[in-house]
Order: C-alpha cells, then structure tokens, then sequence
C-alpha cells in the first residue's frame, strides 16, 4: 500500500460488548476528521481495524476468522487488530498474515495518530476532511463513561484485559452528549465494563444520569448493562423521567446461589430478585435483560435446575445463554468439575428454549398498545426499529424514516420482535422531533 496515500478508506468491525463499539464509534470519528473515508466492507479498505473480544473461545476465534477473511478478499490492506484478544494475545494475532499491527487497550485509542506517524495517514495541506456525522454505525450512539473491573468474578478475564475500573470526567461525557444531539442522534447509550461504579469528583451513576437529563436535550438515554447490587431506590426513581429508557440490563450468570458463590458474584438470587422487584415497582413495562452462562465448573444437574427455575421465574426480556468458556489465567479454568461439552450443549440448548419463550411472553403484553419506536433501518421494503423498552418493531413503509421516531400500534409477533400497524406511513402521523 502507498505509505503515501492521502484519504486513506478504513473498514472497522467490532466484536463483544457495547463497549467495544463504543471505541469503535470513537475511532471511526477520529479517522473521519483525519481526513480518512469510512467504509463499510474490508474489501474495499486501504486499512482494516478489528476491535476485538476475548470474553470466550468463540469470540478468539470469530477474531481470527475475520481477520483470516479480510486478508483473503483484500491482500493489500493493511489489517490492524485491536481490543481485548489484541490486549491478552498480541504475539498469536500478529502471526495472522496480513495482520501488520496489534494493538491492545492501552493504545486502542491512539491508534490514528500510531498510523499517522507511520506514515499511513497523511496530514499534508490540501487533504480533503470528511465531515464526520455519525451515520457510519447506527442510530443510537454509544458513549463510553467508564472502564476496567475491580471485581476479578472467577470466569471473567476482563479485568486481566481491562484494568483496573476508571471513570471518564463528567464534563467530558456530558460534552459527548451534546455533541451528539448536535449530530442529529436521538438516543445515547451509556456503556462501560462496570458503569454502576462510575464515580468522579465524587459523582456517582445517578448524578451522572441527572446532570445529562438536565443539562442536554437527548431524548432517549440507555445503559448498557448494571449489576443487581447497584439498584437502589434513589437509581431507580430516576426512571420516573421517560427520558430514560425503561430497559435495565441486570447481569445474572446463574440463578443458583451455590453456583454464583463459586463465580465470585457479588449477590444472592434474593438479592437480584429483590432487585426485579424494585424495577417493576417504578418502571413496570421494563425490559429486564439478562446474560446466564450454562456448564460452569461443578454445575450440577440440580444447579443448573434452580438457575432454570430461577430464570423462568424472573421473565426476563432477553436471555443470552453462553457455555461456559476457560479463559486463560483465570481462576475458573483452573476448576475441578469442568463440564462436558455435550451436557453444556445439552444445558444451552434448554436455556435458549426458554429465552425464545420469555422475550415472546414479554413482547405479548405490549400487543394493541401504542408506543413510540426510533427507526433505524430498512431491508427489503420494511423498517424495523425499536422501543424504548427495547422491543424490535417491524413495519413496511415507502416513506424514510431514518432516525425519526413514530407513534406505533404493535399489533402481532412477527420474527425476533412485533409487527407495526398499517397506515399512510405504517405508522400514526405524531412523529418526535
């Protein structure tokens, strides 16, 4: 590749959590006000950037064949690889071929001006910027406000890949966020490894939360994810403010207590269901959001039973079922107990079961109600969006609805969410400015 290329064309993919693409929405600013042209495919790329997870072996390996795939359809691009499986393995990634730079977390976020001081991006006078306006990922943008984990659960190497937990200053996010309501974005995402212990200057989560509600204009304001000992009345009662999106990722793992004690978790079933409790006396059409991971060292026929139990009892909006996975230099991988692949398989597959008829039994109570949707997409002459509870609603409309939310009838199931109403728009004339 010419070292000397002036508006160089980037592709960035991400994997993992709503972290990641949060960083990967960072970048992708920054290379567009470098003079750089995003694009969508890495066939396409001068340069090729691989945000990446390593929170299982699935996720190394997806790194791997992305890469792998990148270099095959494109063997002149530069391929970069970035993140967290960059952070723990940079040697094994670098021995991909095509892979020219491994970079981790600690420089993730220099990554544009290493590249330029390499040569690969020019500064020279006369270089077109590209006006960057956040139509490159989505709708709704994530915004990071804090990173690394003090926690050390006994399956997790996201401490060993993150660091220790830091908080970006407020006045920082808050300028993000207007920043974003000037580009037009209708909904932020708070994100973060653990963004319930956000604190600076001693600012904790709820008076973050309150300055943005009351010093910006955006209309939707999400969190990504939140542990069931960070509920509290005060947090909650902020939910009363419809500004914030009645969805609350609430972080399970198991719903057996002899299993969470063995991980390390921080709370009892009791406790998170304590937790539910709290939500839906405040908040009562929240979405509650789960992960559960199947097969942890020593799990028991009768343990993974109460986690069953436990989580159709709960019914949560989403369940994202993960086998457990032995991560390097952690403490469950070196467990007695390991479980089989097949009973994990087994166990996986009676837990997604009964994610499929959870989110199904919540999206029925909303059907013959009306409720506002930001849409985000079209394929094939229908747009789908979603709710602020975050239900997926699908609608078929000639009109353009992008990032415009509408009033919509949810009228019938319909794939992984529900089917709009049919109308001049398929939707009710009130749109949200």
């Amino acid at each position: 590749m010419d070292k000397s290329l002036k508006s160089a064309r980037v592709a960035l993919d991400t994997l993992g959590c709503k972290l990641n693409q949060a960083e990967t929405e960072f970048l992708a600013r920054q290379f567009a006000l470098a003079g750089c042209r995003l694009v969508s495919s890495s066939d396409e790329a001068d340069i090729y950037i691989l945000n990446t997870c390593t929170v299982t072996h699935i996720a190394d390996r997806k790194s791997r064949h992305l890469l792998r795939l990148a270099h095959r359809r494109n063997p002149e691009a530069l391929l970069v690889a970035t993140g967290c499986y960059a952070q723990r393995a940079q040697q094994e990634l670098s021995q991909i071929d095509g892979v020219r730079l491994v970079l981790g977390n600690d420089d993730k976020m220099n990554l544009v001006q290493l590249l330029d001081e390499s040569g690969y991006l020019s500064q020279t006078a006369g270089v077109q910027r590209y006006r960057y306006n956040g139509s490159y990922l989505r709708n709704r943008s994530f915004i990071k406000v804090q990173d690394g984990c003090n926690n050390f659960c006994a399956y997790c190497i996201v401490p060993l890949v993150r660091g220790k937990q830091k908080s970006l200053p407020y006045g920082q996010v808050i300028a993000q966020v207007k920043e974003k309501v000037a580009q037009g974005y209708k909904e932020v995402v708070l994100t973060g490894t653990e963004i319930g212990s956000y604190g600076y200057d001693g600012l904790n989560l709820k008076g973050l939360l309150d300055i943005i509600l009351s010093e910006t204009d955006i209309m939707r304001l999400r969190l990504s994810s939140i542990q069931p000992q960070e509920i509290n009345p005060e947090l909650i009662e902020l939910w009363r403010n419809t500004r914030l999106c009645p969805h609350l990722h609430l972080s399970l793992q198991s719903g057996s207590d002899s299993v969470l004690k063995r991980m390390k978790r921080h709370y009892s079933t009791e406790d998170y269901q304590k937790a539910v409790s709290l939500i839906r006396s405040v908040v009562p059409e929240a979405a509650i959001t789960t992960d559960v991971i199947v097969g942890f060292p020593g799990e028991s026929d009768s343990e993974f039973e109460e986690s069953y139990n436990f989580c159709q009892k709960i019914g949560f909006a989403r369940i994202h079922v993960f086998p457990f996975s032995p991560r390097p230099s952690t403490e469950a991988a070196k467990m007695k107990g390991q479980v089989s692949d097949r009973v994990k398989k087994q166990r996986s597959q009676r837990m997604l079961a009964l994610a499929k008829e959870s989110a199904q039994n919540f999206r029925q109570q909303f059907l013959g109600k009306t409720m506002p949707v930001l849409w985000e997409q079209k394929n094939n002459g229908i747009w789908s969006g979603l709710t602020a509870n975050y239900i997926r609603v699908y609608i078929k409309s000639n009109e353009d609805l992008t990032n415009k939310i509408t009033d919509v009838k949810l009228e019938r199931l319909y794939k992984d969410g529900v089917w709009g109403s049919d109308g001049v728009w398929g939707v009710s004339s009130r749109i949200y400015l």
